[in-house]
């Protein structure tokens, strides 16, 4: 049975699925059997016959370097760069949480560990017209505990400790937290670094630099995060 960890993030565009790629490509270079799922991507592209790229799953596979083939990481992917609830209402095919289980089912049958990544932030409604799916009902049906990306600069005391709170509240556990777009040495970020971890008693388990190629943490302790 494989060991499962959820990745969301403070907001869009935190940088959660570069991190996603740094953390699986740690995971393979450690000589884990490691994949990646997600419920459903937005903002995708078209390959020349009309088909959708599955963009954030491209990413990550390149990032990291896994064999796992494009299309068994993710159930539903859509062209429009919205909220998966409102793309599946422009584009049709809306979420349905037994495709997303089977297909996260099969993904865990096959390999050891597996990281899924959130679509945006942690308040995410995957589907709405059809069915009430919100980020959390999926991380809750597929019993997952998570790490929080979030960007390092001015404003993510505020987003983390909303975020870490929020998933308090909903009873989904949190382990850790890793800052992106970390510089060194910054005043303000590493006051930020220091401010999360006191306001939510959470460890910042990592910090993820620009153009950084590697997860800078021991690949031990980033596997024990899996449950």
């Amino acid at each position: 049975m494989s060991k499962n960890l959820f990745i969301t993030g403070t907001g869009t565009d935190v940088g959660k699925t570069y991190v996603t790629g740094l953390i699986v490509k740690k995971l393979k270079e450690s000589g884990r059997n490691a994949a990646y799922y997600k419920a459903a991507m937005s903002g995708n592209c078209r390959r020349e016959n009309g088909s959708l790229i599955p963009g954030d799953a491209l990413q990550v596979q390149t990032v990291s370097g896994i064999g796992q083939p494009l299309e068994e990481m993710c159930p539903y992917v859509y062209e429009t760069a919205v909220s998966p609830h409102l793309a599946s209402r422009i584009e049709g095919n809306p979420v349905k949480m037994e495709a997303v289980k089977a297909g996260f089912e099969i993904v865990c049958g096959k390999y050891d560990y597996v990281t899924m990544e959130g679509s945006g932030g942690i308040i995410c409604p995957v589907c709405f017209d059809e069915a009430k799916i919100q980020l959390e009902d999926v991380i809750r049906e597929l019993g997952l505990s998570c790490l929080v990306i979030a960007d390092a600069g001015l404003g993510t005391i505020n987003s983390v400790v909303l975020t870490v709170e929020y998933m308090r509240a909903k009873k989904i556990p949190v382990k850790g937290i890793i800052f992106n777009h970390f510089h060194p040495g910054d005043v303000m970020e590493e006051d930020n670094l220091r401010m999360c971890e006191y306001l939510t008693g959470i460890q910042v388990l990592a910090c993820v630099g620009d153009g950084d190629t590697e997860l800078a943490m021991d690949a031990e302790a980033l596997a024990a995060l899996y449950e």
